[in-house]
């Protein structure tokens, strides 16, 4: 690991994050770097068996996931001490999503949790195994078990 400058702490409020956020709040102290938080509602398409076709989530629904993440974005700002203006909510792909913001806001470490899952939940791919395999930077997987 090199000398930090803006790590990217992505987030999903499912699982136990606060390892993840105890991490990336730890290393950004020990770089003296600029700590960003990104959580991503993922916009995956649903069948709708009516029409035998693909439609992606109604967006009102995707609304208020959005406004639910957000509160849970503040709140976690908070306690790690990041100011707002270094929270992004995004709505897409995670994978995508965190790399097109790990990009944008120059970050040089990207901080998110890993389930280590193996067979069938392999194959379908992680967005921990997206990230790390495609981010033009480094990534740091934390076991969530």
């Amino acid at each position: 690991m090199g000398s930090y400058k803006h790590i990217l702490l992505a987030v999903d409020f499912f699982d136990q994050n606060q390892s993840v956020a105890d991490k990336a709040k730890d290393l950004a102290e020990k770089y003296q770097a600029r700590l960003s938080i990104v959580h991503v509602v993922d916009t995956l398409p649903i069948a709708d068996p009516a029409y035998e076709m693909l439609m992606p989530f109604d967006m009102d629904l995707t609304a208020e996931f959005m406004a639910t993440a957000k509160t849970k974005l503040i709140a976690l700002a908070k306690e790690l001490n990041v100011d707002e203006a270094d929270l992004r909510l995004e709505a897409g792909s995670p994978k995508q999503e965190i790399i097109r913001v790990a990009e944008e806001i120059q970050a040089d470490l990207i901080v998110l949790g890993s389930h280590g899952r193996h067979g069938l939940a392999l194959l379908l791919g992680s967005t921990a195994n997206g990230v790390l395999h495609y981010a033009g930077c480094d990534v740091l997987a934390v076991r969530i078990q």
